[in-house]
């Protein structure tokens, strides 16, 4: 199939195809004597594959990872345990770091309990005058 048709029946982008290819996520396929790619199933696999693990949030390094371990089917699963494990603790970093955040807009939105003129408004006063601590780094395992 050619790259339009790979990017419609896996749910992409032409784009994203060809990202994930120069990422070196998805194996470059073979060309027509046009010079057009041509894309088999397994392309198509490893596509959904890469994108279920997207929309799981992963990293290209931890796809990187997994996709090497799926191509080594003999070998046990620890490894894939343990790419998973990190996956989760940055998750759960990120969710201490949103709900810190939650926190702080709360609140600010205390400040404004009714409608009132904007020059009395007291999100806008408090966003005025808060004293921000220095932005921690924010935790992501994404590039």
């Amino acid at each position: 199939m050619k790259i339009g048709e790979l990017a419609q029946v896996a749910q992409c982008t032409v784009e994203t195809v060809r990202y994930y290819e120069k990422a070196g996520l998805l194996a470059e396929p073979g060309r027509t004597s046009g010079n057009f790619r041509v894309y088999g199933p397994e392309h198509l696999e490893r596509l959904r594959f890469i994108r279920n693990c997207r929309a799981l949030d992963m990293s290209h390094e931890e796809i990187h990872a997994l996709l090497l371990l799926l191509d080594q089917p003999g070998e046990d699963c620890g490894a894939v345990n343990a790419v998973f494990d990190a996956h989760m603790a940055h998750v759960d970093e990120r969710i201490r770091e949103l709900t810190q955040l939650k926190q702080q807009l709360a609140a600010l939105r205390q400040h404004c309990q009714s409608e009132q003129a904007v020059a009395a408004c007291g999100i806008l006063h408090g966003l005025a005058v808060m004293e921000a601590e220095s932005k921690p780094e924010r935790h992501t395992h994404l590039g």
